[in-house]
């Protein structure tokens, strides 16, 4: 079966939300992905936005295999950007097809287009498949990932 990688722009608001059904399954995470949908409106803003970049497999009907969400994160200590790959994920009935690999070549090539100078990932630990993918396409770094709670004036203990 062939898959057709797709970069989405205005107008694809309909398979960003595919995209989301996609990774609350693949993620087992249905309260991130589908249970506070953004709006049309919202969605929209973003792929007409210059710092996020949605890129999706389709299979031969059409549907949503995999997909990937990036964001392109622009620099201050030189006229440069670089691109987070924030998710990506491919349905587990087509893994081990190239689907991954072939999403990440067109982040690469839109990030190349866009002027950035880095395409970079994290992944859990917990996750050997990611891992060995990335490995096989980059450099490993050893960092730690903080998460820092923002707290609104509503919600200041």
């Amino acid at each position: 079966m062939s898959h057709t990688i797709r970069t989405l722009g205005p107008g694809d608001a309909a398979l960003v939300e595919a995209m989301n059904d996609l990774f609350a399954e693949v993620f087992a995470e249905p309260e991130t992905y589908t249970a506070k949908r953004p709006s049309r409106g919202y969605l929209e803003g973003l792929l007409g936005g210059e710092g996020f970049v949605a890129i999706v497999a389709l299979d031969e009907g059409g549907s949503v295999v995999g997909g990937l969400a990036a964001y392109e994160l622009r620099k201050f200590e030189q006229e440069r950007s670089e691109l987070y790959l924030y998710d990506l994920g491919v349905a587990e009935a087509h893994r081990r097809r190239g689907i991954a690999t072939a999403l990440i070549a067109e982040a690469v090539r839109v990030a190349a287009e866009r002027g950035a100078w880095v395409v970079y990932v994290q992944a859990d630990l917990d996750s050997p498949a990611a891992i060995a993918l990335y490995g096989s396409l980059g450099t490993r770094e050893e960092v730690l990932h903080f998460d820092i709670p923002v707290r609104r004036a509503s919600q200041a203990p």
